[in-house]
Order: structure tokens, then C-alpha cells, then sequence
């Protein structure tokens, strides 16, 4: 048999599990370690049937209800198969074996690979977590929440302080120092005087309001039902990156029946998150009536509800909020998801009511979030801008 038989054999036996796959192909090694990894979760045995049908179905294994073997699985799975693998069988261990209680466990935390998933199903269990268990819960926090602030800080700051600029700039600067010298030559290159090597400026660019610190508020208004886990999260971490620019007034409510306001948390976004409460009712209108009365300038502010408006409150009464705050010139737009899990499941009656009111409600992952930041900041048609960044995706 050639190695390039044998290799393809070597496949499709790691493919079709169990002993008796009739490729006659045994493995040992690795091969037999990551065998065994992938047959105590998706083999027929403690771990269940995996509902296809398949062979795998035939392997015996498990995790069994101990944290220190599932501790040893979980190293294993980061051995042998890459981060975005590992992360997708832990989600699939968490829900196929019910290993949610052994999240409580120390051992199993230090083990386990980050992820947004895995965060989200930490802070759902907060409130029953043991002592024990909190630190290393938050070591998980924390090391999630560093990874996307490395990744979604610097261009969200970027696009901000952008679109702030070109929103503030004015034909009709009144005194020198509000000239953005760099744009009014870029302006005027047409009237460049090649004999006297200058150019005459018959338009001058400037900063309208360079003298005003809060140049924008912006409300985010979470929903924090089980569904909206990873949302959630997201929503924390750029609520402490919009927090930390002086030019924006940044407030964070989250909300279920209760409606918590987290905006003194935001210089921690760790703290923010497990100031969260996962899982419960939702009382949408309650949470807008909170927010409107956050608002001081609503001519200057933006709104996003972060929400499957899926209501458990009062419909009408919420819609009417959302009216007035459009009426009264505030920008109200309305996430359906912050994350990169997908079409979300939505209530499209609702959403359907509030783009008549001329509220977009849309999917964002995080990152388009800075650019859509920037368009609200421009006034620019979001609607608009969500249909072409998703055409473009």
C-alpha cells in the first residue's frame, strides 16, 4: 500500500471511530490519544449519542462527573487539536455531557481554553459560584477580555476619534487656532502659486467645537437575558473602550425585569461583566425609560439598544419611548446581536415596528462595530450602512 493510501486509510479510520470501523487500521500515539478524546465526547457511551446515527455513535467513553478527568480532557483536546477546535468541543462538552457544574471547579477552569462562549456561561453561573471557584472564573474573565480589548480597542478609539473630527469640522473657523491647517492646504492645492510657492486658501477648514469636551453621549442598553450571552460580553468591552475616551459621555445599563446601571464599573470591564446577571425575564421598556432620562442632549446623543426585543414588559409604551427620543433628536439604533454567532432569532414584529419609527435593527458582529460607531457619530443612514457592510462582508 502507498503512503498516500495509508495516510487517506489513517483519516477516514480517525473519521469513523470505534473498533469495529472495518479499515483495519489501528492507530497508537497521538493518533490513538486524539481518538480517545474525540470518544469520550462524541462517543455513545456516558457522553450520549450524538443523534446521527453514525459510527461514532458505537464508541464507548465519557467525561464521567469528575472535574480532575475532565481537567486531563481538556488538556488533552489543547494538545492535539488547534484553539478554534478546542473551543468548539468544549461548547459541545458543556452542552452534550452537562458540564456545567464542574465549571465550578477551580481545576477545570485553569484548564480550560478561553473564549466568549465559555465567559458567557461563567458569568450565567455567578451568582451560585463558590469562593473557591471565583478567582480562577475571573483569571478566565480576564484573559478573555484582554484578548479583545488587543484586538477591538485601537481600531474602535481610531474610528471614533474620526468620525468626531469630520463631524465637528467647520467652513468657518473664527479664530486661528480652531484651523486644521493639514486639511484647509489639502482643500486648496488647487490654488497653489507655483512663483511665489504657496498656496492661497479661498477655504478654511476647522474644529466647530474643539472647545466642547463631550462632543457625543452614548447610552449602550444591554439586554441580559440567557440568549444574549455573548452580546453581553462584547457590549462590556466596548462599553470600557468608549468609556475611556474624554470626547464621548459613556453610560452601560444592562437590563432584564431589573434594569442595573454598570456605568461606574466601566474603568473595569471585568468588573462590568460580572456586575451582569444572566438569564431572566425582559422588560424593554423599563430599560428605554431609564436611558431617556440618562440623556441631556439628545441633538448630540445615540442610543444603542442591544436587544432580540423579544418584550416582556409593555410593547406599546415602548415604542412610544423609542418615538419620543427619535422625536426629540435622539439616534436610537437597535442591535439584535453583538457577536459573531450569526443570524440571531428575533422578535420581527418588533422590529418591524420600530423601522417605521425609522429605528434600524440589525445584526452587528464586533468587527463592524467600530464603523458602525462611526456612522452614527456622521448621522449617516445606519440602515443604509448595514445593508452595504453586510453585502460586503
Amino acid at each position: 500500500m502507498s503512503a498516500e493510501a495509508e495516510e487517506r486509510l489513517r483519516r477516514w479510520r480517525l473519521v469513523l471511530g470505534g473498533d469495529a470501523d472495518g479499515t483495519g487500521c489501528a492507530l497508537s500515539g497521538a493518533d490513538a490519544a486524539m481518538d480517545g478524546a474525540l470518544a469520550a465526547l462524541y462517543g455513545g457511551g456516558e457522553g450520549g449519542d450524538d443523534g446521527g446515527g453514525s459510527a461514532r455513535a458505537n464508541r464507548s467513553g465519557g467525561l464521567g462527573g469528575s472535574a480532575p478527568r475532565v481537567a486531563r480532557w481538556l488538556g488533552d483536546i489543547r494538545t492535539y487539536f488547534p484553539s478554534s477546535v478546542v473551543q468548539v468541543m468544549q461548547r459541545d462538552a458543556i452542552e452534550r455531557l452537562n458540564l456545567t457544574r464542574l465549571l465550578l471547579e477551580p481545576e477545570m477552569l485553569e484548564a480550560v481554553e478561553p473564549d466568549v462562549h465559555l465567559v458567557g456561561t461563567l458569568l450565567a453561573l455567578n451568582r451560585v459560584m463558590p469562593e473557591q471557584a471565583r478567582e480562577s472564573a475571573r483569571a478566565v474573565v480576564r484573559t478573555v477580555v484582554a484578548e479583545l480589548e488587543r484586538r477591538l480597542a485601537q481600531r474602535t478609539r481610531a474610528a471614533v476619534t474620526g468620525a468626531l473630527d469630520r463631524s465637528a469640522r467647520t467652513h468657518r473657523p473664527r479664530r486661528a487656532a480652531e484651523i486644521d491647517w493639514d486639511r484647509t492646504i489639502r482643500a486648496n492645492l488647487r490654488n497653489y502659486l507655483p512663483e511665489r510657492e504657496t498656496v492661497v486658501p479661498d477655504r478654511l477648514v476647522g474644529y466647530a467645537r474643539r472647545q466642547r469636551a463631550v462632543q457625543r453621549e452614548v447610552v449602550l442598553c444591554v439586554d441580559q437575558s440567557g440568549s444574549m450571552a455573548a452580546s453581553v460580553v462584547y457590549s462590556g468591552v466596548f462599553g470600557a473602550v468608549l468609556a475611556s475616551m474624554r470626547s464621548l459621555k459613556t453610560s452601560l445599563v444592562v437590563f432584564d425585569t431589573a434594569v442595573v446601571d454598570l456605568t461606574p464599573q466601566l474603568h473595569d470591564p471585568v468588573e462590568v461583566l460580572f456586575g451582569t446577571q444572566l438569564g431572566g425575564g425582559t422588560d424593554i421598556n423599563r430599560a428605554v425609560a431609564y436611558c431617556q432620562e440618562l440623556i441631556t442632549r439628545p441633538a448630540d446623543s445615540i442610543l444603542i439598544l442591544i436587544s432580540d426585543l423579544y418584550e416582556g414588559g409593555v410593547r406599546e409604551e415602548m415604542l412610544r419611548r423609542v418615538a419620543a427620543l427619535t422625536a426629540a433628536g435622539v439616534q436610537v439604533i437597535v442591535l439584535l446581536a453583538l457577536s459573531d454567532e450569526g443570524a440571531p432569532s428575533y422578535d420581527r414584529e418588533n422590529a418591524a415596528a420600530l423601522a417605521a419609527l425609522g429605528v434600524p435593527a440589525f445584526a452587528c458582529t464586533p468587527d463592524m462595530f467600530p464603523d458602525l460607531m462611526a456612522a452614527a457619530i456622521e448621522r449617516r443612514d445606519v440602515a443604509r450602512w448595514a445593508e452595504q457592510a453586510t453585502a460586503s462582508a
